[in-house]
Order: structure tokens, then C-alpha cells, then sequence
């Protein structure tokens, strides 16, 4: 089968693949989308230990089973020609993170794209457990979208809102923005949305946040008098040394804190201040099985959601794009890339 390979830092290339066999417990799906993730950007340039070459990336997509094991159908009714999306972050079910709702801490998790081959390929394999069918009303390029969703309102939860909550977002890529929506679902109205594109700054006001960007703002300065004196919630979906302090200085005492992005391994903080100010501060990784399920369920409902800034690419130019949005995303707010004809898309 076609697939595009990861084969060193800034390398992709299409390449025949075995296509994969399965299990009992497992179906293969023949992939719609495929988005590419924040994570993968990182991967790509080889800042990533998880993602070692030779790999097929990917871990945001939807398709259609085209073979299902015996226990897949048996157990979990999944057939041939159901429009599917899937959980890609496959965990062991039995240890106590599984079975207290806390899989995105399980020990023995693998995610597909990093411990698994992933998507950006005509067919992936997944343990049936994780695979959601999808309503009948939402197309394929909706159900590609289920798994950054599922990121965004993981954020949300942890960040615990409270009706009259001020809330600031430093970076406005799909997790952002997927938390920009998950924020106003909780209730949270007045929300301040920081980036350095002007195009994803219109994307986040489109959304009803307050667009705020470094290029022509004093940021910091700019919360503090706009909030009265601060943000209740700082949620940082960049992953830098200046995004991560930044959100200590526009959080008000007691406030709570929220890191997501994971763009720098390591970063200087100002643990005086967090100790003083009593932050709440915590890292949100990935999602829970029922932050997906709610991702998808908000998705269905019509509460959360993408249209502005999806580009579809076919996967043969990945590898361009991967490159063109490490440099200038511009307009594009998620890339989804498409293995197959548009025939296999509704």
C-alpha cells in the first residue's frame, strides 16, 4: 500500500508498504483524512524521541472498515463499510490510569504514529476497542477532527471553570482553537486569544475571543488592563519558555494554569511566584475515553468545530506541507491529507 514514510529529520517520502494484517480484536480501516498534528511537526525535525524513523506519522482520522476481526464484529458489532473515526491512543485497559478514566496516563499506552504505524497511508489498523462509527449526519472530514477536539476538551476540564471566568489562550493553532470553543462550552464568555499570525488571530475572533498578537501588542500589560487585573485561566498551546511565564504574569492569585503545548522540552520558571500566587497549575496530555467520546458528541451536537482554515491535500505532497506549516501556516488551520479519491470521502 501507499503510504508516506518518515525517514529522517525533514525527510518524507511516498513509499509501497506492506499493507497490515490483523487479529481478532482488530479492524483496518482505508483512511479518509489524516490530519497532521502539532506533535508531528516536532517529530519531523527529529525533536522528538518518540518518533523514530522509519515511521508512518498520524493519529487524527476517519475512514471507512474495509476488515474486521471476528471479536470486532462479534464483540463490538463493527463491519465492513462503517464510516468510522478511532482513539489513536491505544492503552491496556486493566492497570489503575485505565480503570479510574485516566488512559492518557497508562503505562503501557502506544500511540499510533509514534509506538504505531499511523495514518498518513491508505489503511491503518487499530484495536476495535477504539474505534467510534460515526452519525450518519457527520461527513469524514468532520470525523478527522474528533481527536484534536478530544485534546482541547481535556484542557477545558482540567481548567475547571466558573461561570464569570476570564480566560487567555497563548497560541491559536487547532488545539487552541479546539480549546477557545471547549471553554465557551463550559460557559466562560470573555476570552483573550494571543498568536502571531493575524490570519488564526481572525479565526479565534470569528470564534468570539478577543485577538491579541505580540507583533503589535504589549500582551502582558494588555490582559492586565483589559481583565482588570487578570485572567482567571492561562492555558498555553505553544510550548515556549516565553508563552509558559507569560501565562504566570496574566493570571490572577489562585488562578489556574494549564500547559499543553510541547514545543520546548524544557523551559525557566518562576516557581517563587507560582508558590506565592497559589496557581493551579497543571499539564493536560492528550484526553481521557470519555473526552473523546465527548469530543465527538459535541462535535455531532454541532458545539465545537472547524470550517475555516481546513485545507485538503493529497498525501503524496505531505511532506511540502509538513514544511509549510513549520514556516508559514498563513491562512491553514489544520491540513488534512488524503490518501485516496474523493470517491471514498462521503
Amino acid at each position: 500500500m501507499k503510504a508516506l514514510l518518515y525517514e529522517g529529520p525533514r525527510e518524507m517520502r511516498i513509499r509501497e508498504i506492506a499493507p497490515p494484517s490483523i487479529t481478532e480484536d482488530e479492524v483496518v480501516i482505508q483512511v479518509a483524512f489524516s490530519g497532521i498534528c502539532g506533535s508531528e511537526l516536532s517529530g519531523y525535525l527529529g525533536h522528538n524521541a518518540l518518533r523514530k524513523p522509519p515511521l508512518v506519522f498520524g493519529h487524527e482520522f476517519s475512514g471507512t472498515i474495509v476488515e474486521a476481526g471476528a471479536n470486532a464484529s462479534k464483540v463490538f458489532g463493527l463491519q465492513p463499510g462503517q464510516r468510522v473515526t478511532a482513539n489513536p491512543l491505544v492503552t491496556c485497559g486493566h492497570c489503575g490510569y485505565c480503570l479510574s478514566g485516566r488512559q492518557q496516563l497508562c503505562r503501557g499506552r502506544k500511540l499510533l504514529s509514534a509506538a504505531l504505524p499511523g495514518s498518513n497511508a491508505e489503511l491503518v489498523k487499530i484495536p476495535a476497542a477504539f474505534v467510534h462509527p460515526l452519525p450518519d449526519h457527520l461527513t469524514l472530514q468532520q470525523g478527522a477532527l474528533v481527536e484534536p477536539i478530544a485534546c482541547g476538551v481535556r484542557v477545558a476540564e482540567l481548567a475547571s471553570p466558573r461561570p464569570g471566568d476570564k480566560a487567555v489562550i497563548f497560541g491559536m493553532g487547532p488545539i487552541g482553537l479546539f480549546v477557545l470553543q471547549a471553554l465557551k462550552v463550559y460557559g466562560v464568555k470573555e476570552i483573550y486569544a494571543v498568536d502571531l499570525h493575524a490570519e488564526r488571530l481572525g479565526m479565534a475572533e470569528a470564534l468570539g475571543a478577543v485577538p491579541l498578537s505580540p507583533r503589535k501588542d504589549e500582551v502582558v500589560a494588555e490582559v492586565l488592563k483589559r481583565t482588570g487585573g487578570g485572567a482567571d485561566i492561562a492555558v498555553d498551546a505553544v510550548g515556549a519558555s516565553l508563552t509558559r511565564s507569560q501565562c504566570m504574569e496574566v493570571t490572577v492569585p489562585g488562578g489556574r494554569i494549564i500547559y499543553t503545548g510541547l514545543h520546548e522540552a524544557e523551559s525557566v520558571l518562576p516557581v517563587n511566584t507560582m508558590i506565592r500566587s497559589e496557581f493551579h497549575v497543571a499539564g493536560s496530555f492528550a484526553y481521557s475515553a470519555v473526552n473523546f467520546q465527548t469530543a465527538l458528541n459535541w462535535l455531532a451536537e454541532g458545539r465545537i468545530g472547524l470550517t475555516d482554515g481546513v485545507v485538503e491535500a493529497p498525501l503524496e505532497e505531505g511532506a511540502e506541507w509538513y514544511d509549510k506549516l513549520l514556516s508559514n501556516p498563513g491562512k491553514v488551520a489544520k491540513v488534512l491529507l488524503v490518501p485516496y479519491s474523493s470517491s471514498v470521502r462521503s
